[in-house]
């Protein structure tokens, strides 16, 4: 059985083991600075939740909720469960709280792109063609080009523009404010 759990604990084993796979999955520019990372978990709209199955860890998915809309902006599993379904079930967690599920993916270039787009089409999310920059984490990066995805259907221009609003005012501000005060450290 998949469920997912909030992790809350910045100083649990858990987390330094959440944290180096989130470490491994995603490209440094694309990372929240730890001290960013602790900062939002304080937040109440910020979800860093575990996956279990069985039992076992098997990955993460951090996520941002509204009124509206669920924002996924990192999810990943641990390298043992990739290709068998268990990414798949961890989003259905997700989709079983009745809300748009938003998340964006580096637009299908390369075969491990193309494979992430039909990953996330085949779950049921629809490709969306606002023209979309995500702003940088850390200090000396630039923002960069991504394709966003939406379930069950694709975003109007106002949802887009409401998710987009929410990205720049509260998930980025208060967030990279953290890393910001030092440098982006």
């Amino acid at each position: 059985m998949m469920e997912l759990s909030r992790l809350t604990d910045d100083r649990s084993e858990l987390f330094a083991r959440a944290m180096a796979l989130y470490g491994n999955s995603f490209p440094v520019y694309e990372q929240r600075e730890p001290a960013s990372q602790r900062r939002c978990m304080a937040l109440p709209d910020y979800h860093f939740d575990l996956i279990w199955e069985e039992g076992r860890w098997a990955g993460e998915i951090l996520y941002w909720e509204t009124e509206d809309f669920l924002y996924v902006e990192h999810f990943c599993t641990v390298p043992e469960v990739r290709g068998q379904g268990c990414g798949r079930r961890a989003l259905d967690c997700l989709f079983r709280k009745g809300k748009t599920v938003i998340l964006e993916i580096d637009p299908p270039e390369d075969a491990l792109s193309v494979r992430r787009k039909g990953f996330y089409e085949r779950a049921g999310f629809a490709v969306n063609r606002f023209a979309h920059v995500h702003p940088p984490y850390n200090a000396g990066y630039a923002g960069h080009a991504l394709v966003v995805l939406s379930w069950p259907q694709a975003l109007t221009e106002q949802d887009y523009r409401r998710f987009a609003d929410y990205l720049h005012g509260r998930v980025m501000r208060d967030c990279f404010a953290a890393g910001a005060a030092n440098g982006g450290r």
